[in-house]
């Protein structure tokens, strides 16, 4: 047992891993810089693995260390879900509301805006001692599945069925299959002769053979940053655009959308979770909010 890592070390760790150097790790957690390297150097010791790329400019994780930190937070998340699971069971011999504690979410931009607010307003009313944070991440690369891997949230709003697949070791589940649609500035008399506007989270793998077999869609003209300044773009008579479901509530009164047919892409939105974070009663709550506001 002496080579497993305590959890200060985790928490060093975390700290050296996220603030990018000794000195800062250090600071933010009130040690002093030695003791950051020290324990530094025997976690690195303890796994057999260099966990950190020292240099004049700081500290930065090498492969091993970005898997070692992301190791660290859900352990040291899960001390946390410990506690909250124990008072939980206590209250639950007395008659109490057994749910409470901080839920960390991830979630890509329209499902922070459409898709997650009901089912947190409906797990305020029955849970209120859940505290929900939630973090507004960008569906590109890794993602808010690369979120919960790495341990930066307890539960992702994911777009799933596209590449990559899930990171292994995560689980998930399907909440909404929404279709594609032509938007376009209303009134427009040949809305697919107009210039495509897009923006890089659009259009991933799931989607990709259908965009690629469509002779009509131009290359992108216009890049914007997210969906919504799309949707502003075309109501602007910029453009037209593909976009999902979601994106699609915010249309304002000078967009049109158009169905795209039978074959038109759908896209999957779901939640991703850890399997300890599963086990959870707040990831739990949320997931039964979620699925139960599904259509």
């Amino acid at each position: 047992m002496a080579d497993l890592l305590l959890p200060q070390e985790l928490r060093i760790l975390v700290a050296v891993a996220e603030t990018g150097g000794f000195s800062a790790a250090a600071a933010a957690l009130g040690l002093t810089q030695s003791a950051v390297s020290h324990a530094v150097r025997g976690a690195e010791a303890k796994v057999g693995a260099v966990l950190f790329e020292r240099g004049r400019t700081g500290a930065r994780p090498t492969p091993a260390g970005e898997r070692a930190a992301a190791h660290a937070r859900r352990i040291l998340r899960l001390y946390e879900v410990m506690g909250e699971e124990v008072r939980g069971a206590g209250r639950d011999a007395s008659g109490g509301d057994a749910v409470e504690g901080v839920l960390r979410i991830a979630a890509f931009r329209s499902a922070a805006l459409h898709l997650l607010p009901p089912a947190l307003e409906r797990l305020a009313a029955r849970h209120p001692g859940i505290r929900p944070e939630v973090r507004v991440v960008r569906e590109l690369g890794a993602g808010t599945a690369g979120e919960v891997a790495a341990g930066r949230a307890d539960l992702g709003i994911a777009t799933l069925g596209g590449s990559p697949e899930l990171p292994p070791g995560l689980l998930g589940g399907v909440l909404v299959e929404e279709a594609y649609a032509l938007v376009h500035p209303a009134g427009h008399p040949d809305p697919r002769a107009l210039p495509l506007l897009d923006w890089d989270e659009n259009c991933g793998s799931h989607t990709r053979d259908w965009w690629r077999a469509q002779d009509w869609i131009p290359r992108a003209t216009v890049k914007a940053g997210d969906d919504g300044m799309v949707l502003t773009m075309v109501g602007r008579g910029l453009g037209m655009a593909i976009l999902p479901e979601l994106s699609l509530r915010e249309a304002a009164p000078g967009v049109e959308i158009t169905d795209l047919g039978p074959l038109r892409p759908v896209r999957k939105v779901g939640y991703v979770t850890t399997p300890e974070s599963a086990a959870s009663r707040t990831v739990r709550a949320l997931i039964r909010e979620l699925r139960s506001g599904k259509g």
